[in-house]
């Protein structure tokens, strides 16, 4: 299948490492021309190369950017038509917010995860639709959580900005239509990323047992038996970006190996 990726004009936030880094390596692959950001110039430079390294597509640029500043999205974006003339694909990420419970947080956490999980989507998108609807074509993907389908244990700032994410998504998917934008949501599940090896480290210490214990547990209760690898994952998010799909929009899709029960 010819996904049309080739030459298309493609940035993704957050993709120095963990699932932004593995779709930006598999658009790469596909020849796309692909601009990557975090807000560590270092880790971005080192991504950079192996990115190119493995795809041996010379097309990767980096920008520094820290989406919880409006700033900094508008020069992302910016930066990308410079380079490219226009963007034709955007993946929306961010790192998930910290682990807790509701007495855990105070308004200032609230606010942080808000601007992080949520408003930071909600700049990039707005910067890149007057380029998309003047060629009457864009695809935008939202990388939330499999908590857009089924709530996870204490991640309540993670649970209510990434559904805030699929209303965004099933509303603007009605909104953009017309113009041949196509917007959809992809919630990972347990996916062997830093972030997940984090949160498990975590609750491994809380209920007095090994990180390795812990995964094997895990792992137990997903039908394939097993954590997802990145790439898995970003392959599902380069079809839903391609010129293959030209119908599916305002969907939130969990990629999960079955975990999630929820319908």
């Amino acid at each position: 299948m010819d996904l049309q990726l080739k030459g298309k004009s493609v940035v993704v936030l957050a993709s120095s490492k963990g699932l932004g880094k593995a779709v930006s390596t598999e658009f790469a692959k596909e020849g796309s021309k692909v601009l990557i950001s975090s807000r560590n110039q270092e880790e971005l430079e080192k991504t950079k190369a192996e990115i190119q390294e493995v795809s041996g597509n010379p097309n990767i640029d980096y920008q520094v950017c820290d989406v919880t500043q409006a700033d900094h999205i508008k020069q992302l974006i910016e930066k990308a038509i410079d380079l490219h003339g226009t963007v034709d694909i955007l993946i929306n990420n961010a790192g998930g917010p910290p682990a807790g419970t509701f007495d855990h947080f105070s308004d200032d956490d609230w606010q942080n995860a808000f601007e992080l999980n949520l408003l930071s989507f909600t700049r990039t998108i707005r910067e890149v639709l007057p380029s998309m609807r003047k060629q009457q074509e864009g695809k935008i993907i939202n990388i939330a959580s499999s908590s857009i389908k089924q709530t996870l244990d204490n991640l309540i700032l993670s649970n209510t900005f990434r559904a805030g994410i699929v209303g965004l998504s099933k509303s603007l998917s009605q909104e953009l239509a017309p113009d041949n934008i196509l917007i959809n949501t992809v919630g990972p599940g347990r996916i062997a990323t830093d972030r997940v090896a984090n949160l498990d480290e975590k609750k491994a210490d809380k209920l007095g047992v090994s990180s390795e214990e812990l995964r094997k547990k895990s792992e137990q209760s997903i039908p394939m038996g097993r954590y997802g690898e990145p790439e898995e994952f970003a392959k599902a998010v380069v079809f839903l970006s391609s010129g293959a799909n030209t119908y599916l929009t305002g969907q939130s899709l969990v990629i999960d190996g079955g975990l999630v029960k929820a319908l």
